[in-house]
């Protein structure tokens, strides 16, 4: 099959246009018109990416996380980010990127993260702001958990589902109870009022900084940041999702998660 076929096929799940104003979904590098035989599932094109995409015997990489979210000045093979798009090039890849567009989708990364919390009866949190979404295409989840909880027992749960070493607690009430979450994967700080709105006991969102972790102590809002890279979830749900495809449609394609670990953080 062609790579047009298999994005044809995607966007009608998760459209660009669904994407917030400031993304840069789809086409990163290389010709939707080539054939391919194996999809690589990544979070990030990162040159340990690509080398596996190679090693596996790939011809497309589908990632979360654009490949370009910065436009190139140069091609000056010296910086890494430029040789990483002549490896891609060179060995006749083809890079699609998914991100905002897939966060807001009905059954998308969301939903995958709030399932993975144990999350029931949920709504959107947020409306997208893609200039074609409806009132059902909403950035991040709202939910309840069937069992309450503590703030701090939630946290260590947290741990466990993302399967992270560590991780950030904002709280002033660690023990305070806790059923209803929100939860907003990537970086979901300026958010943080509609989980208060919505009556969110916690809310779970990476890339929580200084000044804003102060405001949400300020409103009372109990906070747990697992990082960016719990929506590497991602990696086994679009797998799982691109396989199904396949069987229904007869598609002679492979689907593959990548195995690597792409958070640059580690925990001391």
């Amino acid at each position: 099959m062609l790579a047009r076929e298999f994005v044809e096929r995607f966007e009608r799940f998760a459209p660009k246009e669904w994407a917030e104003p400031w993304d840069v979904p789809g086409l990163q590098l290389g010709d939707l018109e080539a054939p391919i035989h194996k999809i690589l599932v990544v979070l990030d094109v990162r040159p340990e990416t690509v080398q596996e995409a190679i090693d596996v015997g790939a011809d497309f990489i589908f990632a979360h996380h654009p490949a370009m979210f910065h436009p190139a000045k140069n091609l000056d093979l010296s910086n890494p980010q430029n040789r990483m798009y002549a490896t891609i090039l060179a060995h006749h890849l083809t890079v699609y990127a998914a991100h905002t567009n897939l966060d807001s989708a009905p059954g998308g990364m969301n939903d995958w993260l709030a399932a993975a919390l144990g999350l029931q009866d949920c709504q959107g949190l947020v409306p997208s702001n893609g200039p074609a979404t409806t009132a059902d295409v909403t950035m991040g989840r709202i939910g309840n958990l069937a069992t309450p909880t503590t703030v701090q027992a939630f946290a260590q749960h947290c741990k466990q589902v993302f399967h992270v070493r560590g991780l950030r607690l904002i709280s002033q009430t660690p023990q305070a109870p806790v059923q209803r979450v929100a939860v907003l994967g990537g970086s979901g700080s300026e958010f943080y009022t509609a989980a208060v709105a919505q009556g969110a006991d916690v809310y779970v969102t990476g890339d929580v900084s200084y000044h804003p972790a102060q405001d949400m102590l300020a409103a009372g809002l109990s906070v747990v940041d697992p990082g960016h890279h719990i929506e590497s979830i991602c990696q086994v749900e679009l797998t799982r999702l691109f396989t199904t495809w396949a069987t229904e449609n007869d598609w002679p394609v492979a689907v593959q998660a990548s195995t690597l670990n792409t958070d640059p953080f580690t925990f001391l």
